[in-house]
């Protein structure tokens, strides 16, 4: 009774203090805003909106989830520009529409495959139901797609001049969109465009239009090719003569009829999941799924590397190969940089006597040591477990744990059973993952060396034209550790959770888009003038998926 009646007795004599004072005097002595903010108008600055050309590669052409398909490219970067450009009297925005929702292309009917692999190529795009990207025909059945750059190519002029695949000195080349250089030296996202003017660069293509303002993002894959091969040099990175000749000849013309425009600089490949997500120590006793597989074969593993340690640990301790039926243990892999030690190798197994009794446990003759030797020296000369400096391509999630078949094959002409041939090809724990599936830290430096060269080139460049820039680099590397906060969401480079990157682990969701596309919106209100951010204009990403459903139709 007595806590009621003190605070009842507090609330009669705040009443009795409301009353003896006049509003404006309660609002001043509590201390209440009642002002209102003012949100300016949108104004155009010094921009000329209403011919606007994007131009650049795949993060232009709106490409995600390993593919371009009508719904990523509706939701593109530069189609969400030119939806705010449209309000300060920016024109229609055309783009080369794919024929469908499946992604992929094909050629007079026929889908494409890779003459050495014997893969698909232009492959429709991933999806997920949850988890892992899947191939979007694991989910819905059989899918070939319907774009057709031989029969069904749209019409243009086309405002994105976004090429999946281009190099920067690919969008100076002619050529580039003729189907008669198909598959040497032309790319078949280009041919859709060039219509009746197949000779035409994508730079020529893009002045066409005369364009009053325009975007440009180019120099991923000068680099990226590289990255996503594992250095392996099938790829290489473009040298830097030729990449600043091409961004100087790209900005040159692009403002040559006093066009205003903005650039963007190229992001770190640490920083993007296809080269985060597999992690060195991928081969994990305690995984639910494959753990028990692994633990029953770890005592043979140590077995088999244990003849071979011995030779490491007299040459190279560093490269002692060894597995835990508790902890996560690296990948096996081939490491060009290393000392070849194949003829060490088979010297020792050679001569070994408990190796001869190791290789007739295995069903073999005494007269095949010599072979089984050589063959282990060749397998094993530059390998070495994977570690936390070293990077795993997303791709290489399919075969690690799985029988190369090649290694197979060869194995069994050397008289090999099945079952040792198979045993002895395991990618990533008997057989050591090439080059293409592992970036290495040197093949990380010269990526990031490139990198640097290139962006210090593209800032320098847009600095000299007085265009607006985009760190993108900065920006992805903020993503990748902290995350980046926008509206009510905050995006990582997590795949399929983090809502930036798309399955590929490479490209953006239609959200990352978004939000890329504030960022370009930003930068040109701090160069021109417009005031997209302080007058409520930014893009809501919210309003923009992370993943698209399989059955988008």
């Amino acid at each position: 009774m007595n806590f009621n009646s003190k605070y009842i007795g507090l609330f009669i004599a705040l009443l009795g203090l409301v009353a003896c004072n006049d509003p404006e005097d309660v609002l001043a002595d509590f201390n209440i805003d009642t002002s209102t903010e003012i949100v300016p108008d949108l104004n155009t600055g010094s921009v000329d909106f209403s011919t606007y050309v994007a131009v650049g590669n795949s993060l232009t052409a709106g490409f995600t989830d390993n593919a371009l398909f009508i719904a990523g490219q509706e939701n593109s970067m530069p189609n969400i520009l030119s939806q705010k450009f449209a309000m300060l009297g920016g024109g229609s925005f055309t783009q080369p529409l794919m024929n469908d929702n499946f992604g992929g292309l094909i050629l007079g009917g026929n889908i494409l495959y890779d003459p050495d692999t014997g893969e698909q190529l232009f492959t429709p795009r991933l999806v997920t139901t949850g988890s892992a990207p899947l191939a979007l025909e694991e989910v819905i059945g059989s899918v070939t797609p319907t774009t057709d750059f031989l029969l069904n190519n749209p019409t243009g002029p086309f405002n994105n001049m976004g090429v999946p695949g281009a190099k920067s000195y690919h969008m100076i080349a002619p050529g580039y969109g003729n189907i008669a250089n198909f598959p040497s030296a032309a790319n078949p996202y280009f041919i859709r465009m060039t219509g009746s003017t197949p000779n035409a660069s994508i730079l020529e293509l893009a002045m066409s239009q005369n364009p009053t303002f325009f975007t440009l993002w180019a120099g991923n894959n000068d680099v990226l090719g590289y990255a996503t091969t594992g250095g392996d040099g099938s790829d290489p990175i473009t040298d830097k003569t030729t990449f600043d000749f091409a961004i100087g000849s790209l900005v040159t013309t692009l403002t040559s009829n006093g066009a205003k425009g903005i650039m963007a600089n190229i992001p770190y490949v640490t920083d993007i999941p296809h080269f985060t997500t597999v992690t060195y120590d991928a081969l994990d006793p305690n995984d639910e799924d494959n753990g028990p597989a692994l633990i029953a074969q770890i005592p043979t593993l140590n077995q088999v590397y244990g003849a071979i340690n011995q030779i490491f640990e007299a040459l190279d301790p560093s490269r002692t190969i060894t597995f835990s039926t508790t902890e996560a243990n690296g990948v096996v892999i081939y490491d060009e940089t290393l000392t070849d030690l194949s003829a060490q190798i088979t010297a020792a197994l050679s001569s070994s006597s408990s190796f001869s009794l190791f290789v007739q446990s295995l069903g073999l003759s005494e007269q095949e040591v010599p072979l089984v030797a050589t063959l282990m020296g060749n397998a094993y000369g530059q390998a070495r477990q994977a570690n936390e400096n070293d990077l795993l391509l997303l791709s290489s999630a399919s075969v690690i744990g799985e029988v190369n078949s090649f290694s197979f094959n060869a194995l069994k002409g050397y008289g090999l059973s099945d079952a040792l041939a198979a045993q002895f090809s395991v990618e990533g724990i008997t057989l050591p993952l090439i080059d293409k599936w592992v970036l290495l830290p040197s093949e990380q430096e010269e990526i990031k060396t490139a990198i640097d060269e290139f962006n210090t080139t593209i800032k320098n460049t847009a600095d000299a034209a007085g265009l607006a820039f985009v760190d993108a680099n900065a920006l992805l590397s903020e993503l990748a550790t902290t995350g980046l906060a926008s509206d009510n969401f905050i995006l990582t480079s997590n795949l399929v959770t983090g809502g930036a990157f798309s399955l590929d682990g490479v490209h953006l969701t239609a959200r990352g888009y978004a939000f890329m596309a504030n960022e370009f919106l930003k930068a040109i209100d701090a160069t021109y003038g417009t005031n997209f951010e302080t007058s409520g204009n930014l893009v809501d990403i919210g309003n923009y998926p992370t993943n698209y459903s399989p059955t988008l139709q």
